[in-house]
């Protein structure tokens, strides 16, 4: 049985898709919502942002509010309340090794813009191959 349900959010259709997929497949377990915020670095915009605040978690959580804030309304619609959770770090690696404490993890196959879909794609690749939970990929 599936308790526990990992389901990796950013802003795209897709991501939106894998949570009502997991809402619809898995109404009786604790479904948990992870916002990965990237490491800064010079080649990421928003994430540099990150670098020079205070307490890079605080801003973290700040960054992620209105995602997180849709992903509740999502699973209002379906009567269902959720978890959030925001991660600052590789988006991939984090979703790994947050795998080890579900039953299941729902990832969407990819963004938006040809470029998200290789940046992202790219990062389900690696979340399929690593987890530690078997993964579910929505389309």
């Amino acid at each position: 049985m599936i308790s526990r349900v990992l389901v990796p959010m950013d802003e795209s259709e897709m991501a939106e898709r894998a949570l009502r997929f997991a809402l619809e497949a898995h109404p009786d377990a604790e479904i948990v919502v992870l916002h990965v915020v990237g490491q800064p670095s010079s080649m990421m915009g928003g994430a540099a942002g990150l670098a020079l605040a205070d307490d890079t978690e605080e801003a973290a959580r700040e960054q992620a509010s209105d995602l997180l804030e849709r992903a509740r309304e999502i699973a209002a619609e379906s009567g269902t309340e959720i978890e959030t959770d925001v991660m600052a770090g590789h988006p991939a690696r984090s979703v790994v090794d947050a795998s080890e404490e579900f039953d299941v993890v729902v990832i969407g196959s990819h963004s938006g813009t040809l470029a998200d879909r290789l940046l992202v794609g790219n990062i389900a690749e690696k979340i399929v191959r690593g987890s530690a939970a078997p993964v579910t990929v929505v389309r």
